[in-house]
């Protein structure tokens, strides 16, 4: 037995070889390992497809939105006029106003997909019956870059604090210009205020947080016939990028 302890132990201090109760050795090994994953996640994230198949509006909302509210309602008639004028619809793929868009989408009679970008949480587990491809993330912060990744523009409709969170991030990344020719449309009063919340606490002459610039970043609109009129500018021009329209 004591032979048997000797050769793993000369196994151990031998090469490269590392023994699991070398405990300093094993948590830099660790760490090295996953700043390593991080860089090559960061190199993989470069790449991007020289043509999308379609224009794709992601479409921001609260989960917690019953069927026969209004809102529901004006969401779902939202995301059937985007879907038939060929706009791919991406939502968070759960309940809510999220279900709404992805039903107006398949509602609409169109070609086009109805995609659902999950987050696994204990307490919402099924994707909404109107997704017709889902995805599913371990965490928030990849599936905010998926988001930002597939998406040409975006719609920001009522919603809790998960949807400020879609808002900042996607604001933010227009903000340092990591996402360009990309519409991010806020549809109603709380976002209204909201960029009115903004403005008078970043751009204090005494204490500047922000760039004027910066609050003119987010298209904040009344209704959802402004917010399809932005929508249709830029995908017109997508189209015309693309070669598909003159």
């Amino acid at each position: 037995m004591e032979k048997q302890q000797d050769q793993v132990n000369s196994f151990q201090q031998t090469g490269d070889s590392v023994g699991l109760d070398d405990q300093a050795r094993v948590v830099e090994i660790l760490k090295d390992s996953v700043q390593g994953l991080w860089e090559v996640v960061n190199n993989l994230t470069r790449l991007r497809p020289t043509k999308r198949p379609e224009f794709r509006v992601t479409i921001f909302g609260s989960a917690r939105i019953p069927r026969e509210h209004w809102v529901f309602g004006a969401v779902r008639d939202l995301a059937s006029e985007l879907a038939a004028m060929g706009c791919g619809i991406v939502t968070g793929g759960g309940p809510g106003l999220m279900e709404a868009a992805n039903e107006g989408a398949a509602r609409s009679g169109a070609q086009a997909s109805s995609q659902g970008i999950r987050v696994h949480l204990p307490f919402e587990q099924d994707v909404n019956p109107f997704v017709g491809q889902a995805y599913e993330h371990r965490t928030f912060f990849s599936r905010l870059h998926h988001f930002a990744l597939v998406s040409d523009a975006f719609i920001v409709v009522p919603g809790g604090i998960g949807t400020v969170l879609e808002l900042s991030m996607i604001w933010q990344l227009l903000q340092v210009r990591k996402l360009g020719q990309v519409p991010l449309i806020l549809i109603g009063r709380m976002w209204f205020d909201l960029v009115e919340w903004a403005r008078q606490y970043l751009l204090r002459p005494e204490f500047e947080l922000a760039s004027p610039a910066d609050l003119d970043i987010p298209h904040c609109v009344d209704t959802a016939d402004q917010a399809v009129a932005i929508v249709r500018r830029r995908y017109d021009e997508w189209l015309r990028e693309n070669g598909q329209r003159a």
